[in-house]
């Protein structure tokens, strides 16, 4: 079984699936399609009455039913984190068409969330309340904890590899394909299901969220709300769903035929020391991150096109990660092209890394940069090119994908385009 066999080599790793649950759509063609338009996801939050709530927009999932994906009785025993999760990872399972059953041993799962079950927090919390601790659902735990959307992929999917979970915040996806790569590339599994999920738009993570500040209050113009990197910019606004990755062993998926969007060629992390919340204003531990990554890829700076940005929309993180670039690249940060897809869908916590590397890896396929929308007011401490409000076409081979997390977590993967 090639699953027992480790050898002292590094294998080469490509993403041969792509799974996408957002709030420009389901599957890989609508979120790219909408992405590359500029087709933002924020509207008024229809899930709970906001009438008292300061923050009233979001990008919310639409039109999903779990059951098109995972059977009833263990849908309803998974939190909506989870089904986004799983949801993803079978799209993308799909998409690559990765044998499975020949091996389970051979593949595994790593869906990082920042925050896991918080739909399930929230209602079984009323239930103790309002009903006392007898009634609490036993089912309480296992659909709450944020390692449930890969094991119960695992379950549903029959992975039976290395089977784990991230959980740092907003840089939680992008651990999770770090981790996931590092892993098939010293042979501990032929395919990883990897990337992020997350459902915090409930009436707790919505109140959490704007008590923090971090929030835009633009609820009058919600699609106009998500702004990184322009000078109004006033906040993040919350976002929802998952994005999976299938990394794959080269030589495996040469063999079998699959298609190759992309490899995955390098992994950075680093930590700020600092605070619970705010990142550290010069940018040199997430610039930091990126240079360990390009390290790890053996990458120069001046072969990076393009840089998938954290680029939440606050006014301080917007600023930073312009630093961190700089920092990073040196002169060639000038002449690359960064953009946020954070401006369409949303700030996804921890599904975000998985969500944009899935954008990312369309990228480099297809040669066209999604835009950052709402880029209407330069701010002269982000000064690069952000890609402002209309998509382009550009011959991209190396580009990054970033994601910084509370607490100080910065991560970075790197990809390059396959030519075959």
């Amino acid at each position: 079984m090639a699953s027992t066999t480790r050898t002292c080599e590094y294998r080469r790793v490509v993403v041969t699936g792509v799974g996408v649950v957002s709030a420009l759509g389901i599957g890989k063609e609508p979120f790219f399609t909408n992405l590359l338009v500029g087709r933002s996801g924020v509207r008024r939050i229809e899930r709970f009455d906001t009438t008292d709530f300061p923050v009233k927009i979001a990008a919310e999932i639409r039109n999903f039913d779990p059951l098109d994906y995972i059977d009833k009785k263990m849908a309803k025993r998974m939190d909506r984190y989870a089904l986004y999760g799983v949801t993803a990872a079978i799209l993308a399972l799909e998409d690559s068409g990765f044998p499975v059953s020949e091996d389970p041993y051979a593949v595994g799962a790593l869906i990082g969330s920042g925050v896991g079950g918080l739909d399930t927090f929230l209602e079984q919390t009323g239930v103790l309340l309002e009903k006392g601790p007898t009634r609490v659902s036993p089912f309480f735990i296992p659909m709450m904890i944020p390692n449930m959307a890969s094991a119960c992929a695992s379950i549903i999917l029959g992975l039976q590899g290395p089977v784990n979970a991230t959980c740092t915040a907003c840089a939680a996806g992008t651990n999770a394909l770090g981790d996931a790569f590092a892993l098939v590339r010293r042979g501990d599994a032929v395919a990883m299901l990897a990337g992020g999920a997350e459902a915090a738009v409930n009436e707790v993570g919505m109140a959490a969220f704007a008590a923090l500040r971090a929030l835009s209050t633009r609820n009058d113009e919600p699609e106009r709300a998500s702004r990184p990197f322009d000078a109004d910019r006033d906040g993040f606004v919350m976002g929802e769903g998952s994005g999976v990755l299938v990394l794959e062993e080269l030589e495996h998926a040469v063999a079998r035929g699959a298609h190759i969007y992309a490899e995955m060629v390098g992994y950075g992390m680093t930590g700020d020391a600092s605070h619970l919340t705010e990142p550290v204003e010069t940018g040199v531990p997430a610039g930091l991150a990126m240079q360990r990554a390009l390290c790890d890829a053996g990458i120069e700076p001046d072969e990076v096109d393009y840089i998938n940005a954290h680029g939440t929309s606050t006014p301080l993180g917007d600023a930073m990660e312009t630093r961190a670039i700089k920092y990073a690249l040196g002169p060639r940060a000038a002449q690359v092209m960064v953009s946020s897809n954070k401006s369409m869908f949303g700030h996804c916590l921890g599904a975000a890394g998985g969500l944009e590397a899935a954008a990312t890896v369309l990228t480099l396929e297809t040669g066209k940069v999604p835009p950052t929308i709402n880029l209407e007011h330069p701010d002269p401490e982000c000064d690069l090119d952000y890609v402002p409000n209309v998509a382009r076409e550009a011959e991209v081979r190396v580009a990054i994908s970033n994601s910084f997390g509370f607490g100080g977590h910065n991560a970075a993967i790197v990809f390059r385009r396959w030519d075959g």
